[in-house]
């Protein structure tokens, strides 16, 4: 597979997911609650804001990386439920369980 290239840096792209905080930990950690009753540990160390309880946050490997707005994270969850389903439905398609 070849990737587009600018200068000599291949251009890939980067996954993140939205998630809400749900408790506060020590050393700039937090419990993040990814949905469908997923909940991680996840470090704010690279966020220079402040968070609350209840903020939506994106997080890429184990870092959250940006705050959003509740709508921006609903839409992007929306997103990801599409994309869950036609996963299910592709495995059902195919025999697998």
């Amino acid at each position: 597979m070849s990737y587009p290239i600018i200068g000599l840096v291949p251009l890939t792209m980067c996954l993140a997911i939205p998630a809400q905080v749900q408790e506060f930990l020590e050393d700039s950690m937090i419990i993040a609650d990814f949905g469908r009753g997923v909940k991680r540990e996840v470090s704010i160390a690279l966020l220079g804001e402040e968070l609350k309880v209840g903020d939506w946050i994106l997080i890429h490997t184990g870092y959250a990386v940006s705050i959003m707005s509740q709508e921006e994270a609903m839409e992007s969850l929306a997103l990801w439920e599409e994309l869950w389903k036609s996963e299910e439905e592709a495995k059902k398609s195919f025999g697998e369980s």
